[in-house]
């Protein structure tokens, strides 16, 4: 992703006032240093907040953070990032480098609302398995920096370059990306209401947090900067990596290695246990028109509703409910699901592996039915027992997940 905004027209985008940076996300370092290796302009300054790498530069405040959960290093970068932003004349530029990972990143929480608090509120949406885009719409609604308020701070111009990991409802939703921090939010304070009362979430949501929600329902408090808001009128948006250049990357290098490669281009999503079972039958399909050996590529991002007290993510769960489909295939199918971030879950592993084989090694291993282990949300217990998990470290890059599924030549 530093080589997708290595080869962004940089002064095409920006032009050449004295620019401001802005970075947040997983990509903030490699981002920041890759933009200042390219840029000849004048830089007056800036925040970079990553919960991956470290950042030297005079010119710029760095920030470790946390991920997925915010840090009190995430409270002062954005506490700077806001000071930073108001601080710029109307004829500079703030540049906003964002990845995924920047709404842990950035945490602003408005009054009545404590750090723990957001904390609390982001474990209970993950639980309940709510995708991104619902997490970010609560997130924007207890927050000072979020959907929309750094740029309405802003009185200059403000560029944003982004790496998306949002696969929808919108693909690459500017939006959605971080919360989006610089673009006006359609949602609202009764959007957010309602994703907080679901079933699996309102029990462990924080009442100080639902208090603002409902307060805001009810015009006590402001509403998130709207499309067509004057103070958002200077900003842009120029997205500059997605799933969909993980995608192609994987297609190339499967077609060099010799398969003949099929692509799904619809997003993987929802449920992690449901979505795998479509996924399946719509990679037969796309196979059944390719030679062997033969590779299909897809991309997205599901959700898991933990209701287990078992360690995983959602590509190892994805991966799970495989296991006793792959094995009773007819022909040798090998299926990898993995977090382009090189982590899955809060797990070391970016995610797993299944073949026709994993049913009868799991069993050989005494390690039990992988129904079981689905019960649990255990499913990292049940890799990892097997040496079946894939293991990179943090990649630089967030996109997303990514699956491949191989087919080896047909044997006789």
């Amino acid at each position: 992703m530093a080589r997708a905004l290595a080869d962004t027209d940089i002064s095409a985008v920006i032009g050449n006032q004295p620019l401001t940076i802005v970075a947040a996300g997983k990509l903030a370092v490699p981002m920041t240093a890759t933009f200042c290796e390219h840029w000849s302009g004048e830089l007056r300054g800036g925040v970079v907040a990553a919960p991956v790498g470290a950042y030297s530069n005079d010119r710029l405040d760095f920030f470790s953070v946390g991920h997925p959960f915010p840090t009190q290093a995430s409270t002062d970068a954005a506490r700077r990032a806001l000071e930073v932003a108001a601080s710029i004349g109307q004829s500079d530029t703030l540049l906003v480098l964002l990845s995924g990972g920047a709404s842990a990143s950035f945490a602003a929480p408005v009054d009545g609302v404590t750090l723990r608090d957001k904390v609390a509120a982001t474990e209970a949406l993950l639980r309940g398995g709510v995708a991104i885009d619902g997490i970010n719409c609560v997130r924007k609604h207890l927050s000072l920096i979020k959907g929309g308020w750094l740029t309405a701070v802003t009185p200059g111009r403000v560029v944003t370059l982004a790496v998306s990991d949002v696969v929808g409802p919108v693909t690459d939703d500017p939006a959605v990306i971080g919360s989006g921090p610089t673009t006006a939010d359609s949602t609202s304070f009764e959007d957010a209401l309602h994703i907080a009362d679901r079933p699996m979430v309102r029990p462990h949501f924080p009442p100080a947090a639902r208090k603002i929600l409902e307060l805001g329902r009810r015009g006590a408090r402001p509403e998130t900067p709207k499309p067509g808001d004057l103070r958002l009128v200077r900003s842009s948006v120029h997205i500059i990596g997605s799933r969909r250049d993980a995608v192609r990357a994987a297609a190339t290098q499967a077609t060099v290695l010799g398969f003949d490669v099929g692509v799904i281009d619809d997003p993987v999503v929802g449920e992690a246990r449901q979505a795998a079972c479509f996924h399946l039958e719509r990679v037969v399909e796309v196979a059944s028109g390719l030679r062997r050996p033969a590779c299909v590529v897809s991309s997205g991002e599901t959700t898991v509703e933990v209701t287990g007290p078992g360690l995983g993510g959602r590509n190892q769960e994805f991966g799970l409910a495989l296991v006793d489909r792959v094995s009773e295939m007819e022909e040798d199918v090998i299926l990898a699901s993995v977090g382009t971030d090189g982590v899955d879950g809060p797990t070391g592993a970016a995610g797993a592996v299944v073949d026709r084989t994993t049913r009868r090694r799991a069993v050989a291993k005494g390690l039990g039915a992988p129904a079981t282990y689905l019960d649990r949300n255990d499913a990292y217990a049940f890799f990892d027992g097997l040496g079946d998990l894939v293991v990179t470290g943090p990649t630089e890059t967030n996109v997303g997940d990514l699956q491949v599924v191989l087919l080896p030549e047909n044997r006789c």
